[in-house]
């Protein structure tokens, strides 16, 4: 299975690919989508649309694992970064792709053992699992490639609990 993680923002989008199966899995690339705060929001959103179209295209990935809305101080900040998510949603459905959205909290919690994770210890367990020489720079790209490992290992345990009541149907 091929995931794709996207850590949305209107300004750098991170975005990473990793491929395995259960929970086995290793780098394939990664990288950000970058927009100027300069543009019109609407010009951003489409820079967005199109930059992750192309990643899709050329990485051909069997998941979308996004992150999840939080809760900001700024309204304005909360709202863009949902317009930013609706725009990753709708090309992980126009793509056919199952889709994951996973908490931060959640995402730290899987990749550091710690739910509060700070930025750094995010990059560097990230670099541990996927055998990374180098932390992933950005940070977004670094949170994406969390976020694809992530649905790694909570889509395992998805497919486990599916399998298992499959079996007991047949029964």
């Amino acid at each position: 299975m091929r995931v794709l993680g996207i850590d949305p923002g209107s300004e750098t989008l991170g975005w990473g690919v990793v491929e395995g199966s259960g929970l086995k899995y290793s780098l394939v690339e990664y990288g950000t989508v970058k927009s100027s705060p300069r543009d019109a929001f609407s010009k951003r959103l489409l820079k967005i649309y199109n930059g992750v179209s192309e990643v899709i295209e050329k990485f051909q990935p069997d998941a979308l694992s996004v992150e999840e809305a939080f809760f900001a101080v700024n309204v304005k900040v909360a709202l863009k970064l949902g317009q930013v998510r609706g725009v990753v949603l709708v090309l992980g459905e126009k793509s056919g792709l199952e889709i994951g959205e996973y908490s931060p909290r959640l995402i730290k919690q899987t990749v550091v053992g710690y739910g509060n994770a700070e930025k750094h210890q995010v990059q560097e367990m990230v670099r541990l699992l996927l055998r990374m020489k180098t932390v992933p720079e950005p940070h977004d790209a670094a949170d994406a490639l969390a976020i694809a490992s992530c649905h790694f290992h909570h889509a395992g345990v998805q497919n486990r609990i599916n399998n298992a009541k499959l079996k007991l149907k047949m029964r």
